[in-house]
């Protein structure tokens, strides 16, 4: 949307058993919406549970955040999976998420795929498509949360499901506005202070700003800042700031 008006999300529950991954409650004070992790990349019931109750209690929404099962490499590695396969490990792990959020007493508002998985879904359509066919399938009023540009954010909407479409804080997107492989130096934006400026840009103009600062419009719902990089709270409480500071109002989907 070009409204002034903006949802603030981030990748939340990641933890694992003794394993903390990021500062999950830092981020909830900041952020207006929370994709949380289903167990697969991160996250256990314990560490579930606990984040949709904090999430209640600060009026952060809540949604599903499935990607490959790969605690090793936390979901950020392509795994083999057929399309089908796809759908079925969506679909477990969204149905993990509803069970837990409506145990800590809160609701799904939308998904969200995670790492290696999301990011196919801006190149595969066969992805996406399996994506779209396990939310169908699970919930067919739940919106999905999709990168803007991607082939699940065109398919999403071709198929009748509500999306929202997302851009990213913290990464880099080259001139065909995907985002900048992880492998490649400047993927991953570490300096706070020009995150947020970008993000206001971004906002304010309705596009994507690409390495070259070309702007590729595009409609924009929400905007992620990532829970697990050691910047994570000071990038997200920026950005929140900078919104802010240019009369954008924040608002957590529903």
């Amino acid at each position: 949307m070009t409204a002034k008006t903006i949802d603030l999300n981030a990748d939340l529950g990641e933890s694992f058993g003794h394993y903390t991954m990021g500062n999950d409650s830092a981020m909830l004070d900041i952020v207006t919406s929370a994709n949380v992790a289903c167990g697969f990349h991160g996250g256990d019931p314990e560490v579930m549970a606990e984040t949709f109750r904090i999430a209640r209690e600060k009026g952060v929404s809540v949604g599903s955040h499935p990607g490959f099962p790969d605690l090793w490499g936390f979901g950020r590695r392509v795994m083999p999976f057929t399309p089908a396969q796809i759908e079925r490990i969506v679909a477990y792990q969204m149905g993990a998420a509803q069970a837990l959020a409506t145990y800590s007493g809160h609701r799904m508002t939308y998904m969200k795929t995670h790492g290696a998985l999301g990011n196919l879904t801006e190149r595969d359509p066969a992805v996406a498509e399996a994506i779209v066919n396990a939310v169908k399938a699970v919930d067919p009023n739940l919106p999905i949360m999709a990168i803007a540009l991607s082939h699940l954010d065109r398919i999403g909407r071709e198929r009748g499901l509500t999306v929202f479409s997302e851009i990213f804080a913290d990464r880099a997107y080259t001139e065909d506005g995907h985002l900048v492989s992880r492998k490649e130096p400047g993927a991953v934006l570490h300096d706070a202070d020009f995150a947020a400026a970008r993000a206001v840009r971004m906002v304010q103009a309705g596009a994507i700003e690409t390495i070259s600062g070309k702007m590729l419009p595009t409609r924009i719902d929400t905007i992620c800042v990532h829970g697990d990089n050691a910047e994570s709270v000071d990038v997200a409480r920026k950005v929140r700031a900078g919104f802010e500071a240019a009369g954008i109002t924040l608002r957590p989907l529903t």
